[in-house]
């Protein structure tokens, strides 16, 4: 028989004894479909925690959700927002601290036992609070269960015991890859690494939660990773025994710290400052206690919940956790289901679009192409992908056999008469484009909708030859399109409402973050980008070194070099995007003559292995210097970085607020998503519109002015700066 307490008034939890004296504690965050930690939710674990203890007829608990499929995701972030001084934060997360504290208490003073029920998201404080049990079971959920501390993608540091538990339990160097990238690992990996005990079906999960913890009762717990760790060393492989030995070693934890140190600034370029906290909390901890690793932890956290970059990074997330439910039509407009997906173009982009409809979107896909061969590629290239998937073992061969029997492929529109989205994917050819939209408008039913993939064609002018130009939207992904996060839809004046809700709801399926933006040259992203590039060409015009130049711009935050993402995208693509912005836009997006001399030279980039890289099978190795004598320069390294940081970002940023300006961007935070998703702009900036706001659009105007006056009217800023630098408001509102 199983009791409750009605004199234990709770309103995150339910709590029953059982005739067994187990108490199951079941997390259940009220009014709320995930659980999440918060200030509430604590007091009521305090008052848990003070039932259990007092109790005589409670021997064990095990700790798990009533929700259906998380188990505790993490704390609630809209809570950070409250935090306004470090002393404040700290002082809360002691207090947090010392909840946590006396639940691992309930085993190593009491004897009593607790046992971890995981299933579902088991992450930041919600895996504090497990690695403060005496175990943890999981669930065998592989998609659903994911154990974790991403703190570090806030601009934060585990808070309530995270880099203290988890380097005794699962070692230091295995911690330390697990806190400072943030990632999540899955339950087999998990039970590999000592994170949890135990895998077993969600379905027996609490009962086999409940004979642990009676198994256990009597005993008294130890610190984490005395007995978890420890005592597993013999049964351990030589290279894990060594690293426990490097680690109990304090010469060899020196230089375990000193690696990762490296290894952390080599990643970060110093521009994040949560790293550097994290690292120093685990080595406090290791060096000088338990006690005083938490303390130093709770004071890094408050330290760092109000720096400028976490403020980033946490708007960041709110700014993507709206998008999930943004639709960007009006009230009451329906999405259409999408059953069949037709992908016009088999190659790079029409494979990686295939294989996210595919394997994210569970929906079935046609590839078009001219000839067997190309549809081959297409299929070959949704293939590759899932191989990897079930190498990586996050598909099962069953499942992804399941998922390529729903890719075929064909040379002509034969099996396209039921598909309800078609998305082109072929070459920046307004005829080749305006000949397809004809041909499929043919193949289709009234309803289907056309997608183009285009990156600088407005969509008006490709709706121009449609019979039916309400289907015609713009669906641009960014290369290659199963790892890129970002799909940008284009709207024109005549787009049904009907229309942008699927492709939205659609586009959300296959896992993409989506802004809506309306048409014209270039759209947002590409638009903005392509001065920053223009740019790249007069610094090199100028004799600056290559190296130099992108060397810059990722210590500054970007993930590539300008000059090596030309090379990506294609010095051929690259100069034809910028003839179409100059006829758009005109002189302020006239390039720099160098990219004319290359292609002259026959070089396109990556693709041909001649570019401003040297490139072997595929793969970047040094600059080619021959580049220099084509482009009439000799190099220099003398510019100052600040000069080359300011004369690139501003432009990316100017060009940006023009998007706003001209009504292409509905909103700044679709801007700075769009900019940190699409292209990398350093995250811990919050995107262009939030970095304008912390620097002050006064700054930027007069850093511009500055600049203006030296190069001309490229760097004027746009008025929307200008009226912001005057009226003081901010523009990220």
């Amino acid at each position: 028989m199983t009791t409750t307490a009605p004199d234990l008034e709770l309103t995150h939890f339910e709590y029953s004894v059982d005739d067994d004296g187990v108490a199951l504690v079941l997390i259940d965050r009220d009014g709320e479909a995930m659980n999440t930690m918060s200030p509430d939710l604590m007091m009521d674990a305090d008052s848990v925690i003070e039932r259990i203890e007092n109790d005589p007829d409670v021997v064990a608990v095990v700790l798990g959700s009533a929700k259906p499929d998380n188990f505790l995701a993490g704390a609630d972030i809209r809570w950070f927002q409250s935090l306004t001084d470090a002393e404040t934060a700290a002082e809360m997360l002691t207090q947090g601290q010392e909840v946590i504290n006396r639940l691992e208490n309930l085993h190593k003073e009491r004897g009593k036992p607790v046992v971890a029920a995981i299933h579902g998201p088991c992450l930041g404080g919600g895996m504090e609070l497990a690695l403060a049990c005496s175990m943890r079971i999981a669930s065998d959920d592989e998609g659903k269960t994911q154990l974790g501390q991403p703190e570090v993608q806030l601009g934060l540091l585990p808070g309530a015991g995270g880099t203290q538990r988890l380097p005794r339990l699962v070692g230091v160097a295995t911690a330390l890859d697990l806190v400072l990238t943030g990632r999540p690992v899955r339950p087999r990996k998990a039970r590999k690494m000592g994170l949890v005990d135990e895998v077993c079906p969600v379905e027996v999960l609490l009962d086999v939660a409940r004979r642990r913890a009676l198994d256990a009762v009597g005993t008294l717990g130890s610190e984490p990773g005395d007995g978890a760790v420890a005592g597993l060393k013999g049964l351990l492989s030589p290279e894990r025994i060594q690293q426990l030995a490097l680690e109990e070693n304090p010469l060899g934890r020196k230089v375990l710290f000193q690696k990762a140190e490296q290894q952390m600034l080599e990643t970060t370029k110093g521009n994040y400052p949560a790293p550097k906290e994290i690292l120093q909390a685990v080595k406090v901890g290791m060096e000088q206690g338990l006690e005083a690793g938490l303390a130093f932890e709770a004071e890094a956290f408050g330290r760092l919940v109000v720096t400028p970059e976490s403020k980033a990074l946490r708007s960041v997330f709110f700014a993507s956790q709206d998008l999930k439910k943004e639709t960007w039509v009006p009230d009451g407009v329906e999405p259409v289901t999408v059953r069949k997906v037709g992908v016009i173009g088999g190659g790079l982009m029409g494979g990686g679009i295939a294989t996210v409809t595919a394997t994210k979107a569970n929906t079935s896909t046609r590839i078009k192409e001219v000839d067997d061969a190309g549809a081959a590629r297409g299929l070959g290239y949704v293939d590759t992908y899932l191989r990897g998937q079930v190498k990586r073992r996050r598909m099962t061969p069953r499942e992804a056999e399941r998922v390529m029997h729903l890719v075929t492929g064909t040379v002509d529109y034969a099996g396209f008469g039921n598909v309800d989205l078609v998305i082109e994917a072929v070459f920046e050819d307004l005829a080749l484009k305006h000949a397809i939209l004809a041909d499929v408008e043919a193949a289709t039913d009234e309803a289907t909708i056309f997608a183009t993939n285009t990156s600088s064609i407005p969509i008006a002018d490709i709706a121009a030859a449609a019979k039916r130009p309400e289907n015609v939207i713009g669906m641009h992904y960014f290369s290659p399109a199963d790892k890129m996060p970002l799909l940008e839809i284009i709207t024109t004046d005549r787009t049904a409402d009907r229309v942008t809700a699927t492709c939205v709801e659609f586009g959300k399926r296959q896992g993409k973050t989506v802004i809506v933006v309306n048409d014209g040259t270039g759209f947002y992203a590409n638009r903005a980008l392509a001065p920053y590039m223009n740019e790249v060409g007069y610094l090199l015009a100028e004799g600056v070194d290559i190296e130099h130049i992108d060397d810059t711009m990722v210590q500054w935050g970007f993930p590539v070099g300008p000059v090596t993402l030309i090379d990506e995208v294609g010095i051929d693509v690259a100069v034809k995007v910028g003839e179409i912005m100059v006829g758009a836009f005109g002189d302020r997006m006239t390039p720099a003559e160098g990219l004319d001399k290359m292609i002259a030279d026959d070089r396109m980039g990556r693709k041909n292995e001649r570019g401003f890289y040297r490139y072997e099978k595929g793969k970047k190795t040094e600059v080619d210097e021959s580049v220099y004598s084509v482009l009439g320069v000799t190099p220099s390294t003398s510019m100052p970085t600040g000069e080359i940081e300011d004369r690139l970002s501003l432009q990316f940023i100017n060009e940006a607020a023009r998007c706003l300006e001209d009504g292409v961007l509905r909103s700044a935070r679709d801007g700075d998503i769009g900019a940190i998703f699409g292209f990398g702009f350093p995250p811990f900036t919050g995107g262009p519109f939030m970095l304008v706001d912390r620097l002050g659009a006064a700054e930027v105007v007069k850093r511009m002015e500055r600049l203006a006056e030296t190069h001309g009217d490229r760097f004027q800023p746009a008025q929307i700066l200008v009226d912001h630098a005057e009226s003081g408001e901010p523009v990220r509102r």
